[in-house]
């Protein structure tokens, strides 16, 4: 008995068995590759809530100007 899914393809949309897929979630490798690319060239990133023990240079500069209007 085969499994069947049926679900879009993240990248194109495509409709497509899942567990047919070697290159699941996606339906193809194109789009697989297309993916990875985006993640390596940095076009997609994952944020990491900042603690407040960490040092941010830009923040510390943007609250001196706020600091300097008043």
């Amino acid at each position: 008995m085969k499994k069947e899914k049926t679900i879009s393809c993240p990248r194109c949309k495509k409709k497509f068995n899942y567990y047919a897929s070697d290159f699941r979630p996606f339906c193809s490798k194109r789009c697989k590759m297309i993916d990875l690319g985006h993640w390596l060239d940095e076009s997609y990133t994952i944020c990491t809530p900042m603690h407040e023990d960490e040092e941010n240079p830009e923040m510390e500069e943007e609250l001196g100007k706020k600091e300097d209007d008043f």
